[in-house]
């Protein structure tokens, strides 16, 4: 069983993220790490419209902070993300991967590195490949890896990419994602 859910996307994600938290069963207390690109310098209420859809406590991650149950991090605009071995969360500047960052294959790939087994992946709409790399590296370290269907998907290429990079990724509609998360993790 996963310790930590992480769930990325790009264009046509946003409604997505939304639909699964309000479907997610009140009793999950998985950590949960949202991955989503967006404009650095562009305010935004992101944080303020998780809150009002789920029963998680949302916040955008601070450098250094422990993960804990319970919580909906948001990775920051601007920086990446990484999973310390002792559990922590670090921010990164380094360059830009696929055009990215946040990318969602560097924290995909660096929690799978931490987390092996334990880790969940989600993958939903998007319009480049980021995700498809750190996603393949998640099953091949035997975390859970879910696609959004690319049929479903707004924009398919972040899927699409996944599914061409590693065929064996559960791909479900949002639908089937909130029932794999609700059996799973109840």
């Amino acid at each position: 069983m996963a310790e930590v859910i992480l769930i990325g996307g790009s264009a046509g994600a946003f409604n997505c993220i939304i639909s699964i938290l309000k479907g997610i069963d009140r009793s999950l207390d998985i950590p949960i790490v949202v991955i989503l690109h967006r404009l650095k310098n562009a305010e935004t209420n992101f944080e303020s419209i998780l809150k009002m859809n789920t029963h998680y406590t949302v916040k955008e991650i601070e450098d250094k902070e422990p993960i804990q149950r319970g919580m909906l991090y948001t990775a920051p605009p601007d920086y990446h993300v990484f999973l310390e071995e002792d559990r922590t969360l670090s921010l990164d500047v380094s360059e830009a991967v696929n055009y990215s960052r946040p990318s969602i294959d560097v924290i995909f790939e660096s929690f799978s590195l931490v987390l092996k087994e334990k880790c969940m992946g989600i993958l939903l709409s998007g319009a480049n490949g980021d995700g498809a790399k750190g996603l393949q590296l998640m099953a091949e370290l035997n975390g859970t890896t879910v696609i959004q269907d690319c049929i479903e998907a707004d924009f398919n290429n972040m899927p699409k990419a996944a599914k061409a990079r590693y065929k064996q990724h559960q791909e479900l509609t949002i639908e089937n994602i909130i029932k794999l998360l609700n059996n799973e993790y109840k």
